[in-house]
């Protein structure tokens, strides 16, 4: 096989992982209804379920870079795509909710390596004036998930069974571990330097404590669970600085926060993806639970989202020309704030049209949104230290979208807990996390406003499969 058509298998692996990865975090939320129907539990009890995968996927994604490193490339990326798929097995295969809870942190074991072994392996075997090129291909199937997976979702519980919506992964992986075998590159370990596993295992405690933190998993105490939740994860982020500064190579260097903007975007994204991160989660439940939709159908109304967010993506690199990044930032976090909290004002009685509307507009400005945000958290490090910051942006993306939607399940929890309907708690959920998210507005203020802007949507750097 020559260098392009070896090229072109290795772009076709990749994407294909890309396509797995981002079409399992969406393909879940319109089953959700059904598979708590089908184990016995509330729809809203299944949050677990959304939030193990992507705090399982967060804490090892620092690790990916190290074993392709010291195992080599290939040999890591088949044995991530093998325990994606075992994962996905063990899913459709659970019957009980702790199973399945179970089953996705396997499930995330495998994810968490997917995207970033992808990019490098590219990164390694493309040369650099075709690597955006290249990279801005594969990411065409990261983009395909997230629009596919709702109404693929809702078709399988209403025409199949839920269980599909895992086990679709196994054909995609087989084939995927077969093409690996024989296209990718063999490439052989080399001496990785001592991986930070004491470090890891701070961030990885902070980060599950303070999600855990907003939704305790007890029934009494529960104030006193979650102080204690959130003094731990305060307590391992303290203890980690002192640490990281007697240590040559730590995990993450403290020097990455020297960088203004790089401190004002990671806790900008971390606020801000909180609420746009509860959205496809709440929704399709809004639409299942309370407007009576069928799992197809609240499938099929996620769509205007994801293709407005598809088409609004050739607008970010003019508005950002025009406009700077501080006052773009502004002005689009509250638009997406504000939409968020229009979906408080939807019930039965609203046209369809209208919330057409609001979806497109929550799917427009939200891509435009984290493109943005990816990109001016990032464009200011420097080369030696882009590969450790992209990985600490990565993990502060799977946090936000766990604590989305821990806090946005809490709040319809907690309105229902103290005698308030299904109804009027996801009208407070929503409007809670519209709030939040119009809240990292005041924090985007602080951007360092002179600020290379991209020429183009495509030089915008592109962490996630996502968005």
């Amino acid at each position: 096989m020559n260098k392009d058509s070896s090229q072109t298998a290795l772009l076709w692996i990749v994407a294909a992982g890309f396509f797995m990865q981002a079409l399992d975090t969406t393909i879940v939320n319109t089953a959700l209804p059904a598979m708590a129907l089908s184990l016995g539990v509330k729809p809203l009890a299944m949050q677990p379920v959304i939030v193990a995968y992507t705090l399982t996927m967060a804490m090892l994604t620092p690790a990916s870079g190290w074993l392709a490193d010291r195992f080599g490339t290939r040999r890591v990326y088949f044995a991530a795509i093998l325990v994606f798929v075992l994962g996905s097995l063990c899913c459709a295969g659970a019957h009980t909710l702790g199973q399945l809870v179970i089953a996705r942190v396997l499930q995330g074991i495998g994810g968490s390596m997917l995207m970033p072994i992808g990019r490098l392996a590219v990164l390694r075997a493309v040369s650099g004036e075709q690597y955006v090129s290249a990279l801005a291909l594969i990411s065409v199937a990261g983009q395909v998930g997230p629009i596919v997976g709702p109404t693929l979702g809702g078709w399988f519980v209403q025409a199949i069974t839920w269980h599909w919506i895992f086990l679709i992964n196994v054909p995609i992986g087989l084939a995927g571990m077969i093409a690996v075998q024989r296209y990718l590159p063999r490439a052989t370990a080399s001496a990785a330097p001592p991986f930070d596993l004491a470090g890891c295992a701070l961030v990885s405690l902070c980060m599950i404590a303070f999600s855990l933190a907003f939704d305790a998993p007890v029934h009494t105490h529960r104030a006193a669970w979650s102080a204690a939740l959130f003094a731990l994860g305060l307590a391992a982020a303290l203890v980690y600085v002192p640490y990281a500064r007697r240590r040559r190579d730590p995990l993450f260097k403290l020097a990455l926060f020297g960088e203004p903007n790089f401190s004002v975007g990671l806790i900008g994204n971390l606020v801000c993806r909180i609420g746009s991160s509860a959205v496809p989660f709440l929704v399709p439940l809004l639409m299942q639970l309370e407007l009576g939709y069928s799992p197809l159908h609240s499938g099929l109304m996620m769509l205007p989202a994801a293709l407005a967010g598809t088409v609004a993506k050739r607008w970010i690199a003019p508005l950002i020309r025009r406009y700077g990044y501080d006052a773009f930032l502004l002005v689009n976090t509250s638009i997406v704030g504000a939409s968020i909290v229009a979906f408080a004002l939807i019930s039965r009685g609203t046209p369809i049209a209208v919330e057409i509307v609001v979806l497109a507009i929550f799917g427009a400005a939200n891509s435009m949104q984290f493109a943005a945000m990816n990109s001016v958290t990032l464009k200011g490090l420097s080369h030696e230290d882009a590969g450790s910051g992209n990985s600490l942006f990565s993990m502060v993306q799977m946090l936000a979208m766990g604590l989305g939607v821990t806090i946005g399940g809490a709040l319809v929890s907690l309105v229902e807990a103290h005698g308030g309907t299904v109804a009027q708690g996801f009208r407070v959920s929503f409007a809670g996390v519209g709030v939040i998210t119009l809240v990292s507005a005041l924090i985007f203020r602080r951007i360092d406003a002179p600020a290379a802007v991209p020429a183009s949507a495509s030089a915008v750097p592109a962490t996630s499969g996502r968005r």
